[in-house]
């Protein structure tokens, strides 16, 4: 039996649905009503989402149906190759479904309620350290009392707040015994901080179930090779995961001053001639290659 899929087009109030091959579409609201008779008319379905789609895709999960999350900007480039130039709700949903029709991308578990939670600690966290900085730099060019003391009280605040989530994500993680075990696995590695770990908990639950290859293009650490005839271009990296990418840049740093593995690898590599964010992007994926073998075998780090 040819596989049916349904593409489902997330925006504030509605989703828009589009089914192939049968071509079908309908749209129903974004509220509980709506999501309840979505799921009964997808019940032998299969789907595609993308937008504000927490709820959705947290709901058609739960629901026992397969689901797939896929990149917006995957779905517009493959909208422009198929000449769609033209952009609304109903169109994107036929072309997330022609989407993932063609390219059929693997599905994989919905992370529960909990690790969504988690997750949404985290990025906040993330969020409130890039005001801080933010406002250390503005409290370093401006000269004007009242705009320090503003810049103070402001600081003062958020200082307050990071407190407050780093409580709620220490007693998250350490509240939940697979977490903990998992968090104290990757922090035995020098280098990884705890928010590291929890980011790597929070955003990557693969780590430890696919090979080093597929982690990495995961997380965006794979090159892409640029070829054509004779000319050949510089491999780059991109996509991916940029929060965990963002997390393991942060611990090469460390990891340069306190991982004598890593950091004789970074020293091996620079001496080779690499440039230095070559040699960074190369060490972030052997350590992510580290962690996700630490995972799996539930065995901690061991220096060679």
């Amino acid at each position: 039996m040819d596989a049916i899929v349904v593409g489902i087009d997330v925006s504030k109030d509605r989703l828009d649905v589009a089914v192939r091959p049968t071509g079908e579409a309908f749209a129903v609201e974004r509220d509980a009503e709506g999501l309840s008779r979505l799921i009964a008319r997808l019940a032998p379905l299969s789907e595609a989402t993308g937008g504000y789609e927490t709820v959705v895709a947290a709901s058609l999960s739960a629901a026992g149906l397969p689901v797939v999350v896929v990149n917006p900007a995957q779905v517009r480039a493959f909208a422009k190759a198929l000449g769609k130039r033209a952009k609304t709700d109903p169109i994107d949903a036929a072309v997330i479904a022609h989407f993932v029709e063609a390219t059929q991308p693997d599905v994989r578990p919905m992370p529960d309620e909990k690790t969504r939670l988690l997750a949404d600690l985290v990025a906040r966290r993330t969020q409130i350290v890039q005001m801080i900085a933010a406002e250390r730099q503005r409290q370093k060019r401006l000269t004007e009392k009242r705009l320090q003391k503003s810049i103070a009280r402001l600081l003062a605040a958020l200082q307050k707040e990071l407190s407050s989530l780093e409580t709620d994500i220490d007693e998250a993680v350490r509240g939940s015994p697979a977490w903990r075990e998992k968090e104290d696995l990757l922090a035995s590695v020098p280098g990884v901080g705890l928010t590291t770990a929890r980011t790597l908990i929070a955003e990557l639950p693969e780590l430890g179930r696919l090979d080093r290859r597929k982690i990495a293009a995961l997380v965006g650490l794979a090159p892409w090779t640029r070829q054509s005839g004779q000319w050949k271009g510089k491999s780059f990296i991109g996509g991916g995961r940029t929060q965990v990418r963002a997390a393991l840049f942060m611990a090469v740093m460390v990891a340069g001053r306190h991982n004598p593995v890593l950091s004789a690898f970074r020293q091996r590599l620079l001496h080779a001639g690499k440039p230095k964010m070559v040699a960074v992007i190369a060490v972030a994926r052997k350590l992510l290659t580290t962690l996700n073998a630490i995972i799996r075998e539930q065995k901690p780090w061991l220096p060679a």
